[in-house]
This record gives C-alpha cells, sequence and structure tokens, in this order.
C-alpha cells in the first residue's frame, strides 16, 4: 500500500479529531448521562416514561435527521443558534465543537441506559444502610452506588466513545468536512470513496476498524457479567 505523506497526514488528523471529538463527548455524557440515570432509578413519576424514551431516541432515529433537528435548533437563522452567537459568542454550525455536540447525542442513549440499568441493580439494602448512618443523598451517590455500578458505567462509556468516533450522519450535517477541522475518520472515509481513493480508504478504514475493536474488547471486559460475580 502505497501512501502519500499528505494522505498519512489528513489520516493521523482525522484520527486526532475523531478522538479529541470522542473524548469531548464522552465527558458530557459522563455527566449528563450518568446523572440523570440516578434521577430516573431514584424514583417515578408523571411522563417518566415519556422522557426517558425521548433520551433514547437518538439510539433510533436516523443520524441524518438528528443532524437537521441540531441544524434547525442551532443554525444561523434560528433563534438559540443567534443568541449563542451573539451573547457567548459560540458557533457550533461547521465547528468542531458542533461535531462534539452532534457525537454527544448520537451516543448519549448509550451511556444512560448502562447507567440506569447499573444503578437499577444495585442491593436497595445497602442505600438504606446509608440512610440510617445519615449519609446524605449525595453522599450516598458517590460512595455507595457509584463504586458499586462503576464496571458497568465504564464499559457504557467506553460503547459510547467507539459510538462518537464512528458518528457520521448527524456530524456530516451541523459540522461538515473540513479536512483538519471537522473531518473525523468517519468523514474522511466517505471523502476518499468519493474520490476514488481506494488505497486511502482502505487504510482509514483498518485504522477505524483496530480502534472501534480495542474499545469493543475494553468494554466487553469490563461490563459486569456471572463469570466475574462467581
Amino acid at each position: 500500500m502505497n501512501l502519500t505523506s499528505d494522505t498519512l497526514q489528513v489520516a493521523w488528523l482525522a484520527l486526532g479529531l475523531s478522538l479529541k471529538v470522542a473524548l469531548c463527548a464522552s465527558l458530557l455524557n459522563a455527566v449528563f448521562g450518568i446523572g440523570l440515570a440516578w434521577l430516573f432509578a431514584k424514583g417515578r413519576w408523571r411522563g417518566r416514561n415519556l422522557l426517558e424514551a425521548i433520551l433514547t431516541l437518538p439510539m433510533v432515529l436516523p443520524p441524518t435527521v438528528i443532524g437537521y433537528y441540531l441544524l434547525v435548533l442551532f443554525g444561523h437563522d434560528a433563534a438559540l443558534g443567534r443568541f449563542l452567537a451573539t451573547y457567548l459568542g459560540v458557533n457550533l454550525i461547521f465547528t468542531w465543537q458542533g461535531a462534539v455536540l452532534a457525537a454527544s447525542i448520537v451516543a448519549f442513549p448509550l451511556v444512560f441506559k448502562a447507567a440506569l440499568a447499573a444503578f437499577e441493580n444495585v442491593d436497595p439494602q445497602f442505600e438504606h444502610a446509608a440512610r440510617v448512618l445519615g449519609v446524605s443523598e449525595l453522599a450516598l451517590f458517590f460512595r455507595v452506588s457509584l463504586p458499586l455500578s462503576w464496571r458497568a458505567i465504564l464499559a457504557g462509556l467506553m460503547l459510547g466513545f467507539a459510538r462518537a468516533m464512528g458518528e457520521f450522519g448527524a456530524t456530516l450535517m451541523i459540522a461538515g468536512s473540513i479536512v483538519g477541522k471537522t473531518q473525523t475518520l468517519a468523514l474522511a472515509v466517505y471523502e476518499a470513496v468519493q474520490a476514488g481513493q481506494e488505497q486511502t480508504a482502505l487504510f482509514l478504514v483498518g485504522l477505524t476498524s483496530v480502534t472501534s475493536i480495542a474499545l469493543l474488547c475494553g468494554a466487553g471486559f469490563l461490563a459486569p457479567s456471572d463469570r466475574n460475580k462467581a
């Protein structure tokens, strides 16, 4: 396989950007996904099922539909987009921050569902005993629930990271495919195929596959199972 230095530079730029976008998206999902999962695991209320369905909607919606929603909300002609640009100086269209937003939304259900299942499987007797001892709800989260759920949550975060790295449709809609700026590995593969650069596409596909397999193996190792419990 003969690859030019320019091709290799584009590949490493795309890999670096993909890792940065996936890492930022995972940090956002770690905060909001785990936090919301904790709230959902602690009680039942009217409209809970509907809200949970909305939060997991990105798992089944086509990514291009999610990208369209983002354009409607954050586009230059949208009220929210104009507000962010005018008062906060934030522009999400054709920027890597827009790619982070797209990747975090698409990967969010993987983190949220994994954390929710983990928190719901925590033995309530441990939490009840901590409350009897006077432990606050915040301390209960960090000292009881999270330590008992960390393996499943970390596995969900790794799956979310892998999903964020492979995000394509929503990212293309809101961030475009600008080399060195918004072009992730998935977008670089698409551009290479469109240009008929088969060797470049093959190299990028291999790079993406190896990275994804490593993440999936790590998530599988961390995920709780009957074998781990034995």
